[in-house]
């Protein structure tokens, strides 16, 4: 190529100027062409750089450049593929464009005197595999920290789910706990309500009962009970209620009904027997005398008066309840009636 205008081309120094050089002859080859020399302004140089075709063609091919006077170094250039095979595509790619800005860069280094080195414009093989493991370390510690990161968030996720169900479950158990104490307080509320009810409603029936029935005698005292046993009595036990009181003490009709009986009999002395519209029939005893002997009579009539015939120990009304032929508790059923004996 011919050299630009204003550029003086130069014979490469000899031998004795570069001290002794002794290249192989394999390894070097005749120098051809010219190197500028560039002048400091000022008449100072601003480099004695020379182009060594000789040293250039060493390392190209491997070779070992000596010198009787520095120690031998050894100069070797790898194979580009394998230094650099992730670039080797993008570095022949710009190839192109690499001419040209080459071109540009060999002339500026002749200006300035730097001739660059294979050094400068190839990485180092050991410092490519250094950012490599450096490359796959930060990759696998970015995994890792990844990894741990979603295991995190899973364990949160769960965590808050459990408690989640937890909070679910005590809630549901809480209101199935004040359902079932409202529906018992309820249910006490309605059994309460149920049984004030139907005591009201007993009261009202033992009042009307009242009205319909009462007490056979009046200003007594009761001696014998339904039930006492003892040899006064035929059966072991007595069968009726006593309302002990002074003799021609009234007696009454406790209910509504007719005289089926009235007159002596036996132990009981006079006796009425009085039959409800129920077919309850009720035995007056001892009488000392009888106000009626048949037909029908209402409640509180005066049927008979208090004596001490028959069967006695002294004047006392003998109170007998038969129902279906057999004897009940005079007392019991006086007060299922409402009456206060």
């Amino acid at each position: 190529m011919p050299a630009p205008e204003g550029i003086e081309i130069q014979e490469p120094p000899t031998a004795g100027a570069w001290g002794e050089w002794n290249p192989t002859e394999d390894s070097a080859r005749p120098v051809r062409g010219k190197h500028r020399v560039l002048k400091q302004r000022g008449g100072l140089a601003r480099s004695s750089t020379v182009l060594g075709v000789g040293v250039i063609a060493a390392v190209g091919a491997s070779g070992i450049a000596t010198a009787q006077d520095r120690p031998q170094v050894a100069i070797s250039l790898p194979s580009l593929p394998d230094l650099m095979p992730d670039t080797l595509s993008g570095d022949r790619a710009q190839q192109a464009d690499g001419e040209d800005a080459g071109a540009s860069a060999g002339a500026g280094a002749a200006k300035t005197g730097i001739i660059p080195q294979q050094s400068d414009r190839r990485a180092d093989p050991g410092e490519l595999l250094r950012s490599r493991i450096l490359q796959q370390a930060e990759s696998q510690q970015d995994a890792a920290a990844a990894q741990e990161q979603a295991e995190a968030e899973r364990a949160a996720q769960e965590a808050a789910a459990k408690e989640a169900k937890d909070k679910q479950e005590a809630a549901r158990k809480e209101a199935e706990a004040v359902a079932a104490a409202a529906a018992e307080k309820a249910a006490q509320e309605a059994k309460a309500a149920q049984e004030a009810a139907e005591a009201k409603a007993e009261q009202e029936r033992l009042a009307e009962l009242a009205g319909s029935y009462a007490l056979p005698t009046s200003a007594y005292t009761l001696t014998s009970h339904y039930g006492d046993a003892g040899s006064m009595w035929s059966s072991g036990h007595h069968t009726g209620l006593d309302f002990a009181a002074p003799t021609g003490t009234p007696v009454k009709a406790v209910g509504s009904g007719k005289i089926t009986s009235a007159g002596w009999s036996g132990a009981y002395g006079y006796r009425i027997v009085l039959e409800l519209e129920d077919g309850t029939e009720v035995w007056y005893c001892h009488l000392s005398s009888m106000s009626v002997t048949g037909g029908s009579v209402t409640t509180g009539e005066t049927i008979g008066r208090v004596g001490a015939t028959g069967n006695v120990t002294g004047p006392h009304l003998h109170l007998e309840v038969r129902k279906g032929g057999s004897t009940v508790d005079p007392l019991a059923w006086l007060r299922s009636k409402g009456l206060t004996v």
